[in-house]
Order: structure tokens, then sequence, then C-alpha cells
């Protein structure tokens, strides 16, 4: 049934003028669980979470939330939907510092409605970074100051701010190093487990093994393959990845 999906995409379909980015792509999603979406630079995991997050609008195609069929045409429907988005560029702000970049745009304001209500914003963002174990020593640190490692985790902690049920992570661990991947990993599993459902995409196909319940691969706009982590090995994800699976295994 529709129901035991959190997200259910069927037949999304994408083009840029002569470039048909997503040829019916189907893509489903159960409640806490991490899949991974992977494919070659242009297979459309980009256009396809674009889709989910409301930033494009597909040609065609259905969204189904927890059963009910839905209109997502910008990030504002996303967003009350309550998916979430960790974009690869983190759109941190530099010059602000963590809590401020926690709430950007939403910051929590006093009873009159027009000042920033600072206290109120250092406690959340300290109680958000404790709920995920997230070690940063001062929530008035400016980010600019900040390892790579912290300020991905910054951005995870902002995404997890507003209790999203989806959380969209594209490339989080890209450009890390061992240990701040493996704080990454470890937050990604923290979300799992207050069941927040994942969808990671990355090229470090052994980051997948490690957090992944579920593989969807795409190749050239389609889905060629979908089966849970364990019917893969690195050999024949990275065969699949070429566009030369085992076998296509419908979702």
């Amino acid at each position: 049934m529709s129901s035991n999906y959190r997200i259910e995409m069927k037949n999304i379909q994408k083009s840029f003028g002569e470039i048909k980015s997503l040829q019916g792509v189907d893509l489903k999603l159960k409640e806490g669980e991490v899949l991974g979406l992977v494919g070659d630079n242009g297979a459309g995991k980009s256009t396809l979470m674009k889709t989910l997050s409301g930033v494009v609008v597909p040609d065609a195609g259905e969204f189904l939330f927890e059963g009910k069929q839905v209109k997502i045409d910008s990030p504002k429907t996303a967003k009350e939907l309550n998916i979430e988005t960790v974009f690869q560029d983190l759109s941190l702000c530099d010059t602000l510092d963590v809590a401020s970049n926690m709430f950007l745009g939403r910051e929590p304001v006093k009873s009159m409605g027009m000042l920033i209500d600072k206290e109120k914003l250092h406690e959340k963002s300290r109680e958000a970074l404790n709920r995920l174990g997230i070690n940063i020593s001062s929530t008035k640190l400016n980010v600019q100051n900040m390892s790579g490692g912290q300020r991905q985790a910054v951005a995870i902690a902002r995404a997890m701010l507003f209790n999203p049920k989806v959380l969209i992570m594209d490339e989080p661990t890209a450009a890390l190093g061992v240990k701040e991947v493996n704080m990454v990993l470890e937050l990604i599993n923290t979300v799992k487990k207050q069941g927040v459902s994942v969808i990671l995409i990355t090229h470090r196909l052994q980051d997948l093994f490690e957090v992944c319940d579920r593989i969807t691969v795409l190749y050239e706009g389609k889905c060629i393959d979908d089966r849970p982590i364990d019917e893969f090995t690195l050999e024949t994800l990275i065969k699949s990845i070429m566009g030369v699976p085992e076998g296509v295994h419908a979702l």
C-alpha cells in the first residue's frame, strides 16, 4: 500500500531544452530509511532531488506523501511537507554565527514581533546541537572559522531544527577528512534513529555501505537498479553506475 511509504515519486520527467534529464523516474522511501541515490555525472540525481525539494518543477509525474497525492511546486511547499535539503554548497553565511545560520530566515522574535529574540535563538540552537550529539563549543562562533566537518554539521542541524520527515543530503562528505567523514556518517545514523527518512547523494561509494538501507541507481535519466544494500558489493555497484547492472530490480 502507498501508506507504507513516506514519499513516492512516480514517472518524474524533466527536460531542459533538448536534454532529457529525467525520463520517467520512480522513487520510494520508507520512514526511517536511508536511501543512497547514485549515478554518474549527468545521470539526473540532483535534478530529481531538486524536484522533491521544490526547486525544479517536473514536466510530468506525481508525488505521494504518506499515501496522499501532493503538489510540490516550490521550496515553500516542500518545507510545508517537512522536506528539508542540505545542498552541497551548504548555503551558510560565513559572517554569521552558528545560531544565526541555523535559524536563517526563520528567527524567533520577541513579543512585539520586531526584534530577534537572541537569547531564544542561541538556546534553541544549543538544544538542537545537543540532540544530535554535535560537539560545537559555542553557538556564537562564526562559521567561517570552522572546519568543513563542523560546517556540514551546522547545515544538518539547521535542516533538523524544524523536525523534517524527509532529509535530502547532497554530497555531505565531499572534501572532508576521514575523521570528519565519520562524524557526518554518525550524524546520518542519529537522524535515522529519530525516524527521519534520508536520501543520500554521494560519489563516496564506501559511505553508502556504512549508512544506507537501500540504493537506487540512475543512468541517463532513468532508474536502472533499486535493491537493498546487502545485495550490492562495491564491484556490482560500480558496474550498475556504469549502466551494466546484473539485472533491473523493480521498485
